[in-house]
């Protein structure tokens, strides 16, 4: 690949996990800009990276995994991001994988985790619920949702670091981004490994934001597959109340006013959201053309 690369690593007290990381991604890619950014770290992570050779961002306090993957980004100058863990989950053997899919054509490969590598039950059944509500609103199929293990073209990624929110829910934020942008996606398997220190995510606090960053993103790229199934619950609720009113007190009640009117005004913000959601479009067809332009 004669593109530049950019591997890009967030890590908050992974001093153990860079010890042994980056060695191995020094050795395998010499050429890369490794760029690791301390997010407020209380360990020596900091003074790892620098031994090591890398390029050390900081954050004067933790302001998430989410804020560090755009801090990285801003300062990257590769034509490729790789983003992965800094605690050693992810293997750097597997990257050459991820790059053969740009090869191919897509502009982003995700590492999508096998079944049996996730930390837990609850977790493993998170993603499932995750990746079935996100295929949903993409109407693509997303196999892992929130692997932070991936290779994007910097170009199409800086587009959405707006959108990027500052906790660990990035990776499914601008997954969302790019299937409803038009930007093809691929999955590859990959084994995650055993991680060194402890995970940072709470699984009830951060699964929440989880579900809500998808909700939100949902709306702003795909909102009428989110508003129209609503319309049409209210809708058919409000026939049903009217059909039950009409046969037992032979009259059409406030309730059923309220639901038809509910489906109608849902049923309108989803076309207002679609029309805003259609400038995100027109942005990426415009971005394509020129690129195609250049070449």
């Amino acid at each position: 690949m004669s593109e530049s690369l950019s591997i890009i690593l967030p890590a908050k007290n992974e001093a153990a996990g860079l010890t042994e990381l980056l060695p191995k991604l020094k050795a395998a890619y010499p050429d890369a800009e490794i760029i690791v950014v301390d997010d407020g770290s209380t360990d020596s992570t900091a003074q790892v990276v620098l031994e090591h050779g890398a390029k050390l961002v900081s954050h004067p306090y933790s302001m998430g995994n989410g804020a560090a993957i755009k801090s990285g980004a801003r300062q990257a100058t590769g034509d490729i991001f790789v983003f992965m863990d800094g605690d050693g989950q992810h293997d750097p053997k597997d990257i050459p994988r991820l790059l053969e899919q740009l090869d191919l054509g897509y502009e982003m490969a995700v590492g999508a985790r096998a079944w049996d590598t996730h930390a837990s039950v609850g977790r493993k059944l998170a993603n499932r619920i995750y990746n079935t509500l996100a295929s949903y609103l993409t109407a693509n199929r997303i196999d892992d949702l929130t692997s932070g293990f991936r290779a994007a073209r910097a170009r199409h990624f800086r587009r959405f670091l707006y959108l990027l929110p500052n906790g660990f829910s990035y990776p499914s934020t601008c997954t969302m981004a790019f299937f409803r942008s038009g930007l093809p996606v691929c999955y590859v398997p990959i084994r995650a490994l055993q991680r060194a220190g402890s995970s940072h995510i709470r699984i009830l606090a951060d699964g929440s934001r989880f579900f809500m960053v998808i909700i939100k993103i949902g709306t702003l790229f795909s909102p009428m597959r989110l508003f129209l199934p609503i319309s049409i619950l209210l809708f058919t609720s409000g026939l049903c109340y009217y059909a039950y009113t009409y046969l037992t007190l032979h009259r059409f009640t406030n309730m059923s006013t309220l639901l038809f009117l509910s489906a109608l005004f849902t049923f309108l913000i989803g076309i207002l959201a679609e029309l805003v959601s259609s400038l995100h479009y027109k942005e990426a067809d415009f971005e394509r053309r020129l690129v195609k332009r250049e070449d």
